[in-house]
């Protein structure tokens, strides 16, 4: 995930909540050695380690979110997809550099991504890449599903209200907050034009963020930006940013780089799927259960 965590709790014996928040750390450290793409001795690690090879045995927790990120791909039309990581390292992002792909070289990028490409035995908690240069990447559902685990932690230890946030781009609020009315957050976005308040209240709640600024080079007369469409291997276009909040951050950290991809013609699809979960994209937004 290589990002930063923060977490804010209010109420309570000092020593206490800094003992109940270094446990959640700790959580999130251990869900980071068993999801992190940077770390070679992780599960992901040695799964893109042994692209090509026989298929290696992995935790159940780790086996058990792949299941879970293979589902959200089919429900999202694979606009979610954690194994694109060929297309990434074909633009160039993965050095911070950039630049377009001649079509051989994006065409043989495309061969390596999709689910086809991963082996998943359930007996044995195997997992495999069938092609040399295959990856996984979990890192647009890690972060959420790290904020789960923490809070699912800081709960059992009789923390009921908190707020905690992985790169300020998965937030995860229980409790009513200091005000009573939820942990108040406003969505950090540049100057765009949004027809929809930007400020929410979490109350139980996950708030998941994907954008286009940040990672991008200039490709002839416009900009292409480090989030690519899967499905086409080709940056996104039109949408700058969107967001998800719902119940579960595994599940807002996956949809928002979906709905990112998928744009405004996906929320009808979306809604069906995942009907509790409010969505809001540039220019357009949904109203459904918080």
């Amino acid at each position: 995930m290589a990002t930063r965590f923060e977490i804010i709790l209010i109420e309570g014996d000092p020593a206490r909540l800094r003992a109940a928040a270094e446990e959640a750390l700790e959580e999130i450290h251990r869900i980071e050695s068993l999801l992190s793409l940077y770390r070679p001795q992780s599960d992901i690690g040695r799964i893109n380690a042994s692209a090509g090879l026989d298929p290696i045995r992995v935790c159940s927790e780790t086996f058990n979110l792949l299941l879970r990120a293979r589902k959200i791909s089919v429900q999202t039309d694979c606009a979610f997809d954690p194994t694109a990581g060929p297309l990434i390292r074909a633009w160039g992002f993965t050095t911070g550099q950039g630049i377009r792909p001649c079509p051989e070289t994006l065409a043989r990028a495309k061969k390596l991504c999709g689910w086809s490409q991963v082996e998943m035995d359930g007996p044995t908690y195997r997992v495999g890449l069938r092609s040399l240069g295959a990856s996984i990447d979990l890192g647009a559902i890690g972060k959420g599903y790290a904020l789960d685990r923490a809070v699912a932690l800081l709960q059992e230890l009789g923390i009921s209200n908190a707020l905690l946030h992985g790169g300020t781009s998965s937030l995860l609020g229980i409790g009513s907050g200091p005000t009573g009315t939820g942990w108040k957050v406003a969505l950090p976005i540049p100057d765009t034009e949004v027809s929809s308040d930007t400020t929410f209240d979490l109350i139980n709640t996950s708030l998941s963020i994907s954008a286009t600024w940040g990672k991008y080079f200039q490709d002839g007369d416009s900009r292409a930006g480090h989030v690519l469409d899967p499905r086409t291997g080709n940056p996104i276009r039109g949408t700058q940013f969107s967001t998800v909040v719902g119940s579960e951050a595994t599940l807002t950290d996956a949809l928002s780089t979906a709905l990112l991809v998928m744009g405004d013609s996906s929320l009808p699809s979306l809604r069906t799927h995942f009907p509790s979960y409010r969505t809001l994209t540039v220019g357009s937004s949904l109203a459904a259960n918080p």
